[in-house]
């Protein structure tokens, strides 16, 4: 089969996919009530036309009410980049660190350097995300240079007062992805606080994708270094550098680009409880405040959101392995 055809072929199955979480996901916000419920007396709770009212009042009817009263798309268009701002540089952190923390561990077995690196992969599927945030964000607010309950790496927010999306800004919205905005506008300024503002909830985030990423390149590589073709390429007098580099690791990249793919996909769910946490405006605090207010239509888009996501991450692995 072509790749061609095969992309064709899954982005078609992506339809029953998405209608089977949509049904899903809307019966099981439906087995709490109709959320106009909470807005009626018992003389309104007979009348349609009454609670049909209170429904379009309160946003009920494809309107989130935890985005200023938008509908779900826009509000989701105007959380998403922030969401995904986060998320890739999440992803970029883990796999910059993970695969070459998993690369020494394999090739220094049963040292030091590859003991510090098990404890630190099983911290990382150990601990939740959550408390690793908030312990992050403990640390950091009593380090030396806190200043009127700032730091140099700030702990909330997405940006600095005044610098971006506001009357006067800084740095004008043009595609309202930070760092991206902040590089066309051609402000060192705005690219700085950004990346300060992002660094910490960054880290948090691919904390678990970092050590999820070191345990199995570790583990596949410690399979490719005991195959007969890297004997055979050490026979031959090649540098142990040369083995690892063109041999091993290209091979124990296989399995590991699968966990960084599925990994991409889970850190949306998982940006709920960080952005919460360091009060990033994004697609996961949207979510959260839509779960605890009952706004259906929110929660709805966002896992509509989150399935598309989740299976387009699923056949970009899938292409990658083409070329592999």
């Amino acid at each position: 089969m072509k790749l061609r055809d095969y992309i064709i072929r899954r982005l078609i199955l992506l339809v029953p996919v998405l209608i089977g979480v949509s049904v899903i996901t809307f019966a099981l916000t439906r087995l709490v009530g109709n959320p106009a419920a909470v807005y009626i007396d018992e003389r309104c709770s007979q009348s349609n036309a009454c609670i049909a009212a209170v429904m379009e009042r309160y946003g009920f009817n494809g309107v989130s009410r935890t985005a200023a009263w938008l509908p779900v798309t826009e509000a989701i268009m105007m959380k998403f980049p922030a969401t995904f701002e986060l998320a890739s540089a999440s992803m970029i952190l883990a796999v910059l660190l993970g695969i070459p923390l998993g690369v020494v561990s394999a090739t220094r077995r049963n040292r030091p350097v590859d003991h510090a690196s098990r404890v630190f992969a099983l911290s990382g599927v150990s601990v939740p995300v959550f408390w690793f945030g908030l312990m992050l964000k403990f640390a950091l607010y009593w380090l030396p240079f806190v200043y009127l309950g700032s730091t140099l790496l700030p702990i909330s927010g997405r940006a600095g007062r005044n610098m971006y999306d506001v009357p006067g800004a800084s740095v004008p919205a043009i595609t309202n992805f930070y760092l991206v905005d902040s590089v066309l506008a051609l402000s060192p300024d705005g690219l700085i606080d950004a990346i300060a503002h992002l660094l910490m909830p960054a880290l948090t985030l691919s904390f678990v994708t970092m050590a999820l990423i070191t345990r199995m390149m570790r583990s596949s590589m410690l399979e490719v270094m005991n195959q007969e073709y890297i004997k055979t390429a050490r026979s031959k007098g090649l540098s142990e550098k040369v083995v690892v580099k063109k041999h091993a690791r290209r091979n124990a990249m296989i399995p590991t680009i699968t966990v960084i793919g599925l990994s991409f996909g889970g850190l949306l769910g998982g940006a709920v409880l960080t952005e919460t946490i360091f009060d990033w405006p994004g697609l996961g605090q949207w979510s959260a405040s839509a779960i605890t207010q009952s706004d259906q239509a929110a929660v709805l888009g966002f896992t509509l959101l989150a399935a598309v996501i989740y299976v387009l991450a699923n056949l970009v692995v899938d292409i990658v392995y083409a070329y592999l």
